[in-house]
């Protein structure tokens, strides 16, 4: 017998793990093991006694445990750099990416972003806090970074009982700069900005989008530090507009198009406001938009009425498109699943009276790949459409 604590799935219960799901909930065990053991490897097995895997566990979770191997296996600094080195190896060497995706590179809770010699580092599991540590030792050892900054503040983290903190490994403060990311000088407070600094998710969608900016008039809605509005300008657009509601992200962005040499204007706005706003019926149509929210799910209980935003928002963008003009649409909720993404876009064409046509489907991109039996690893998603 395992000296490892064990896990017992109820007799009738039917969890997803039985169909490789990593994941285990508290409703779906015989009974919790005692909170000494948050944090720590323990083993699950079915209810006719079959081994599921090492997982590491935490009493204070509605996801009680979660699966880093099938196999028994020690979450130490041996198996650690093991996953790290198998991720690198999974990805292309650039240098700007998402190094560690979590469940997808079987380590649950961890998510590495590299921007050029640094790395951000968020912790969102009790087990990885605990080999807080272990994992900076790791990365320094494998990817030779010039620092490693420590984004524990997101709020996912409540749910496994941890603070909020950041830091870095050497101790010493991370100041903003400008950094190089595909083409363009960014101002990145990697220590202080929203979630790791930017979102490298979304770098092919800027190519993507760019191609169809050649003199046009883009409007790049929720945009952020401005990417989208950078890409377009430098493409030939004749008019870019960006608008977002933070005001540090409006300030970053405008410090962007100034520092590479591109038009772009940029307001802060409700992005909802403003196009219901009747000052704007003389705007006039734009050949280009760009919604790019940020999630408007971020509970299963909440889908509903992310539903109607997501439908509002497009039928929004379709009354202010021009005949002809592209509409590039994303979500980045995992709880918004394909086909309702592509239900509620097909309302809002219909309710604008356009005849809409998909150009590109669009996907998070190869390095925050997506495990087939856990749809929680696949949240962003969209479509480059032509409205007629």
């Amino acid at each position: 017998m395992s000296a490892t604590p064990t896990l017992k799935l109820k007799p009738n219960a039917k969890p997803r793990v039985l169909s490789g799901h990593p994941w285990v909930f508290a409703n779906e065990v015989d009974e919790l093991l005692p909170a000494e053991h948050d944090g720590e490897v323990v083993e699950c097995r079915d209810r006719v006694d079959r081994f599921l895997g090492s997982g590491i566990y935490n009493s204070k979770s509605q996801i009680v445990w979660r699966r880093f191997s099938r196999e028994r296996a020690a979450l130490n600094g041996a198996f650690l750099r093991g996953a790290v080195e198998r991720a690198l190896a999974r990805r292309d060497a650039t240098a700007n990416r998402r190094l560690v995706w979590s469940e997808s590179d079987d380590l649950p809770g961890l998510v590495v972003d590299q921007f050029g010699e640094v790395l951000v580092v968020q912790i969102q599991t009790a087990a990885m806090e605990k080999r807080s540590a272990l994992v900076g030792d790791v990365l320094a050892e494998v990817v030779k970074p010039a620092e490693i900054i420590f984004r524990n503040d997101a709020p996912i983290r409540r749910l496994e009982g941890l603070p909020m903190e950041v830091h870095t490994r050497s101790g010493r403060s991370w100041e903003p700069r400008w950094m190089a990311i595909d083409g363009f000088d960014y101002w990145l407070d990697l220590q202080g900005g929203q979630k790791t600094g930017f979102y490298l998710d979304q770098l092919p969608q800027h190519a993507a989008v760019a191609k169809y900016c050649a003199g046009k008039r883009v409007l790049d809605a929720f945009c952020n530090q401005g990417a989208f509005a950078l890409h377009a300008a430098r493409a030939g657009a004749r008019e870019v507009l960006g608008l977002d509601s933070a005001e540090d992200a409006i300030g970053a962005a405008r410090r962007n198009a100034e520092k590479n040499g591109v038009a772009a204007k940029f307001e802060v706005a409700n992005v909802f406001d403003w196009f219901n706003d009747p000052v704007r019926a003389g705007d006039g149509a734009w050949d280009v938009i760009v919604l790019d929210p940020p999630p408007f799910a971020k509970s299963k209980s909440a889908l509903e009425g992310a539903l109607r935003g997501y439908k509002e928002i497009n039928l929004r963008a379709f009354q202010r498109l021009a005949p002809g003009g592209i509409l590039a649409t994303y979500t980045c909720s995992h709880h918004m699943q394909d086909a309702e993404i592509r239900g509620v876009i097909a309302a809002a064409a219909t309710d604008a009276k356009r005849k809409v046509r998909v150009v590109e489907w669009s996907h998070q991109p190869p390095d925050h790949p997506v495990l087939v039996t856990m749809m929680e690893s696949e949240y962003l998603r969209g479509y480059i459409l032509r409205a007629e």
